[in-house]
């Protein structure tokens, strides 16, 4: 009698469930190689990666200039303490405050962690200029920043925050891209504004340029810190360097991490004017945060990112994806609702659950996810071609055409 022997990749998730805790679900995937676009499976298998490790990998995989970076620095010094001078992050910080309108960069390894990073410079700031009243931030509904307590409590979504009661107060949440429910739920308490320029686990919605700019007035108007979260969208994903400079707005705080240090574990909060100054000796620290090698990958990472021809074809590339989105929503239009995002950063939005179309997609040869129930998220490499956008564009086709008869 023949038994069929398990996969390379079956046998990974028998070894998983074993020893890791059920946090991220049930994974089926097991991705063991990656070169640019293209992603391999245990068994073999060849995906186009149109998540990038979820906005992370923004130069795809295993960038040749960021490969170089990491091994280099490697059999140099790959950590030392915060308490000395580390050239890479002084050139990190240099090359981010240059591209961004910015003052100062403090490092950290989350996209989490800067943001709590955020909220305690804000609160601090307001504390010693106001008194200790002065400290709720408002926040958007649909909004994700993170799962830590505090970056948790300024998160909407309800799954990300059942059972965690109770939250750190102080949290206020107005509607994304409505000014005037911002105005209505700012009281005397208030020390800042928080959103995602474009939001991306609640959905891929973008912050219009008015919406921004009445944001940066009000918190001017009424000395508030106004802090852009560009921890998903920022890094050349829009087409910019910054989704806030598609608006021309500037803001007072900005988290970055993900894509910063091509898929190496890095963030930073930069930080202007008077608001790079809050955070004196001891105030705020980290152990890991901005170490040589992070930070040399972040150097080699951040000079393609912020190349401005590069960051002209990521629009143009952007462009063309939209279009081809907004072709396979017209040819399904009993299921599909329409396109929205910018630059490499699209949501096609459906009018049923979504959830279950990554699993479809992937029998197509491509990866995606779905976010916001109803959203189909799809982030690119920033260094896609138009040949892959095309056949990235064949593949969703394909499976949507098999979610459609599901």
């Amino acid at each position: 009698m023949s038994t069929i022997s398990p996969t390379a990749g079956q046998l990974l998730k028998e070894r998983a469930e074993r020893v890791l805790m059920p946090n991220y679900g049930s994974r089926d995937l097991a991705l063991v190689r990656g070169e640019g676009c293209w992603a391999w499976d245990a068994d073999g298998n060849k995906y186009l990666d149109f998540l990038a490790g979820i906005a992370v990998n923004n130069l795809g995989h295993c960038h040749p200039a960021v490969v170089d970076a990491i091994q280099k620095q490697a059999a140099k010094l790959i950590h030392t303490s915060n308490g000395v001078l580390i050239e890479q992050q002084i050139e990190l910080a240099e090359l981010l405050c240059e591209g961004t309108g910015m003052d100062r960069a403090l490092f950290a390894n989350s996209g989490a962690e800067v943001t709590e990073a955020a909220i305690k410079l804000a609160r601090m700031w307001s504390v010693e200029k106001f008194g200790p009243s002065r400290y709720k931030i408002i926040v958007f509904k649909g909004s994700f920043h993170g799962r830590t307590y505090g970056a948790m409590s300024a998160t909407w979504s309800p799954k990300v925050r059942k059972g965690f009661e109770p939250f750190v107060p102080g949290f206020v949440f107005a509607e994304f891209n409505d000014l005037e429910d911002v105005k209505a739920k700012w009281d005397q308490d208030v020390c800042a504004v928080m959103l995602e320029t474009v939001q991306g686990e609640g959905g891929v919605r973008p912050a219009t340029p008015e919406f921004l700019h009445g944001l940066r007035q009000l918190c001017t108007e009424r000395q508030a810190v106004f802090v852009c979260d560009e921890v998903q969208c920022g890094m050349g994903r829009s087409g910019k360097r910054m989704a806030y400079q598609l608006a021309g707005v500037q803001p007072d705080l900005v988290p970055l991490a993900k894509a910063l240090a091509g898929g190496f574990p890095l963030s930073a909060l930069l930080a202007k004017g008077e608001f790079a100054e809050v955070f004196t000796k001891g105030r705020h620290g980290t152990t890991f945060g901005g170490g040589p090698l992070a930070c040399a990958a972040g150097v080699a990472s951040t000079r393609v990112l912020f190349d401005d021809a590069f960051l002209t074809e990521v629009g143009r590339k952007g462009c063309k994806l939209w279009g081809l989105l907004a072709d396979i929503a017209k040819e399904f239009p009993d299921l599909c609702n329409h396109v929205r995002g910018v630059g490499l950063m699209q949501g096609l939005v459906l009018k049923r659950d979504a959830m279950n179309f990554p699993i479809v997609a992937r029998r197509h040869g491509i990866i995606v996810n779905a976010t916001a129930e109803t959203v189909i998220r799809i982030l690119p490499p920033l260094i896609v071609s138009d040949e892959e956008l095309e056949e990235g564009a064949r593949r969703i086709r394909a499976a949507m055409a098999e979610f459609a008869a599901s």
